[in-house]
């Protein structure tokens, strides 16, 4: 349990939920340190500004009087975890302590196959409007407010983690088949989200279009939103240009007016309107809900843009043919008149089996496609697909690494969208140090 006598120590403070955590209990008064590679992570450095100590992994960083909270990818061969076996102290994980947090507030939790990190973004901004909002964002964010009304979360459905959680309400993006490194199969999958859905509290909001979460039965009401006349929350007369949205909203048959987001493609007209059903749930007023769409530039990673000329570069985390076609839907959005140019980083072999048909096929329909070497994650390190075998069934593609990059540079007058979410990044570095 939390104490605000003890030091709380991460094991693993740089990992993007880790960080965002510690930034809460820091700013909710906590005594906040931790452990982690000495590799560079984005994610040090709001820790580092806020004067939270992150040292090297040490056995002599465990001391009998800290509360401990383990990461979840560490196991036994951590030597903090050992140093805790070896001790006898013991830890507790990320999600119990999100729930510690969680049961201290009118909670709002954010899960899905795609779409949570970008969704809790918009929906913290849009909640800070209203009233003072603690919050927790997968990428790296988070914030914690003294006596805040609200705690917005992202809850992450990997090893059934987001089922530690009870919020009151929570928003579900959709269920499309994921992690198939842990989930048997898509009913297994659906599965976690239904056990999810039965321990929120107050209400759910679901993307009206996904059968699965049609499918889920619940006690509490159940609203969906989308674009169709049967959504509780539905946005009609949408008018999409370079700069955005704008839509009206129809809340329960109700016209609710006018709202404006400087965000791309249907998934973040979706987003919005999840969100505002929340917000009008919990009677937020429709100027506070406005003023903070309208704020909301995305969350990192997520479609984050740079100028160099006559090239436009994309950062986007999508590594799932339903989030890189979005992702594509709104580049194409934003530049129209552009050649779109996608370098795509597999992630895990597994995925990358599983939905190599769907990543040809995507792939396909852009004017060039770039394949990076399949990213192997800590928990799968190889398997029995390359890129070398997407390429293949991909018009004009070609297999990209960091000696050959210097060919991105022939692409003019594109927006080049790097997508994955692995290490893609330093492919995207040294593209623009060349540019």
């Amino acid at each position: 349990m939390l104490d605000k006598t003890k030091e709380i120590w991460f094991i693993g403070i740089k990992g993007t939920g880790m960080a965002s955590l510690a930034l809460i209990l820091h700013d909710l008064g906590y005594r906040v340190a931790g452990s982690d590679i000495e590799k560079f992570t984005f994610t040090q450095v709001p820790l580092e500004k806020n004067g939270i100590s992150v040292k090297p992994f040490a056995a002599e960083n465990i001391k009998a009087d800290q509360i401990v909270v383990k990461g979840n990818a560490f196991k036994s061969d951590n030597v903090e975890v050992k140093a805790c076996e070896e001790k006898g102290i013991s830890w507790q994980s990320y999600p119990d302590t999100v729930q510690e947090v969680i049961a201290m507030h009118t909670s709002i939790g954010v899960s899905g196959t795609h779409g949570k990190t970008s969704t809790t973004g918009l929906l913290a901004k849009v909640m800070t409007e209203a009233a003072p909002t603690s919050y927790l964002i997968g990428d790296g964010e988070g914030k914690g407010i003294a006596d805040s009304r609200f705690f917005v979360y992202e809850a992450d459905e990997y090893r059934r983690h987001f089922l530690a959680y009870h919020p009151d309400y929570q928003i579900m993006t959709n269920i499309d088949f994921d992690h198939p490194d842990y989930f048997k199969d898509q009913a297994d999958y659906t599965l976690a989200f239904q056990t999810a859905a039965e321990q929120t509290k107050k209400a759910l909001f679901v993307w009206g279009d996904d059968p699965r979460l049609a499918s889920l039965r619940v006690t509490i009401p159940k609203y969906t939103y989308g674009f169709n006349d049967t959504d509780d929350f539905q946005a009609v007369e949408v008018e999409k240009t370079v700069n955005g949205a704008s839509f009206n909203v129809v809340a329960h048959g109700q016209d609710l007016g006018r709202f404006e987001i400087h965000l791309f493609g249907d998934h973040n007209i979706l987003n919005s309107l999840a969100v505002i059903g929340v917000a009008t749930t919990e009677n937020v007023a429709l100027d506070d809900i406005r003023k903070g769409l309208l704020a909301y530039r995305g969350a990192k990673r997520r479609f984050s843009e740079k100028d160099f000329g006559d090239i436009a570069v994309i950062d986007d985390y999508a590594h799932h043919p339903t989030e890189m076609r979005a992702t594509i839907q709104a580049a194409r959005q934003k530049f129209p008149d552009k050649k779109l140019v996608v370098v795509f980083q597999p992630h895990t072999y597994s995925r990358t089996k599983k939905y190599q048909a769907d990543f040809e096929e995507i792939l396909s329909g852009v004017d060039k496609a770039y394949v990076t070497p399949i990213y192997a994650s800590a928990r799968e390190s190889n398997g029995d697909i390359s890129s070398e075998d997407l390429i293949a069934h991909i018009p004009g593609a070609e297999v990209i690494d960091l000696d050959n990059i210097a060919d991105l540079t022939q692409n003019r007058d594109s927006v080049i969208v790097f997508m994955g979410a692995g290490d893609i990044p330093k492919y995207e570095d040294a593209f623009e140090k060349l540019l």
